[in-house]
């Protein structure tokens, strides 16, 4: 395990805080608050638990702020961003691999669990390369949007108040999912729930949207502008609404639908989700609407009615926890 650990941590464990913070030229204070910021466990200044891939770290870290004038504050942001997506893509990653292999070799978990470990030395070059491949890409792509963005806010004037994006919210949230997974064990949950979400992902990212975050048996999901929202909305209860539905759930579980809502509003963006009204309401809608539909609100609605793509129905008025009343549109194709 040994061996394991310093071909990925970058060595072994020779430093302490004194140490790295007396080279990177920052109080050990710092450099401990650092080393929490990535979601790693507390440690004494005068341990040795550093290695010099940390101080190499620390020294990008001080270059960030020292180069880009970077505050404390956003610079602990950037951080905590990345300890706690690696932390959670690490996870992903290692159960997946453990799943693979416990079904190739009809292994049991631990023995599953094992066998990645004697692996996992070899297999982080190549994870490497495709993390750093899948976040330029990334970045790309947002630039690009911001470009688009940007670009049109010059030609109609920027907006006045509120919060500073407009983009299309929605989410998607299988029917019953607690009685149809009752008695299901850890692997058959856990590929129940993996086929819905990449059944998810592909169809939001099929249809030019993009996944925020999923939630066990939800999917919350923003496009940038509305006609593109409703063609996630509607392609999601399609997806789940018929034979593909039966497949997901297994021949034994029978059609897994979802309810689907989508809202046409101004949200605000940090620590990789959406936060702002348009997002509580099309979680209330996503309560409200029945199987296999898609419901927005009014002002959607309205947006999105010079579109001949799509049709909107009136529906009865509703009460939504914490919003009052609401006027819901069920949304389908023309």
């Amino acid at each position: 395990m040994v061996a394991i650990e310093e071909a990925l941590i970058g060595g072994q464990r020779a430093l302490t805080a004194d140490e790295v913070g007396a080279r990177i030229g920052v109080p050990v204070d710092r450099v401990l608050a650092y080393r929490r910021m990535f979601g790693l466990p507390a440690a004494d200044h005068d341990a040795p638990v550093f290695t010099e891939a940390d101080a190499r770290a620390g020294e990008l870290i001080t270059s960030l702020a020292d180069d880009e004038g970077i505050a404390p504050a956003v610079l602990g942001e950037l951080i905590r961003s990345l300890g706690h997506t690696m932390d959670r893509l690490v996870l992903w990653q290692a159960e997946a691999l453990v799943e693979d292999l416990a079904d190739r070799y009809a292994l049991d978990h631990p023995s599953a669990r094992l066998l990645v470990l004697d692996r996992l030395a070899g297999l982080a070059p190549r994870l490497d390369a495709l993390l750093t491949y899948a976040y330029h890409r990334q970045l790309a792509a947002l630039a690009g949007r911001w470009d688009t963005e940007l670009a049109s806010l010059h030609s109609r004037g920027a907006p006045g108040g509120g919060l500073p994006l407009a983009r299309a919210v929605g989410f998607a949230d299988m029917v019953s999912f607690t009685r149809r997974t009752a008695g299901l064990g850890a692997t058959d949950l856990s590929a129940f729930v993996e086929r819905f979400e990449a059944a998810a992902r592909d169809v939001v990212a099929a249809a030019g949207g993009r996944v925020v975050k999923t939630i066990g048996d939800a999917v919350l999901f923003v496009a940038d502008d509305p006609a593109t929202g409703a063609l996630v909305a509607l392609g999601l209860a399609d997806e789940f609404g018929g034979s593909a539905a039966a497949e997901l759930a297994g021949d034994t579980r029978g059609v897994t639908p979802v309810r689907v809502s989508l809202v046409w509003g101004r949200v605000l963006s940090r620590f990789g989700d959406v936060f702002g009204v348009p997002v509580t309401l099309a979680a209330r809608l996503t309560d409200m609407a029945e199987p296999s539909t898609v419901w927005t609100d009014a002002e959607t609605a309205r947006v999105l009615a010079p579109d001949g793509r799509f049709v909107t129905r009136a529906l009865p008025s509703r009460d939504a926890e914490g919003l009052g009343v609401v006027e819901p549109y069920q949304l389908r194709r023309a």
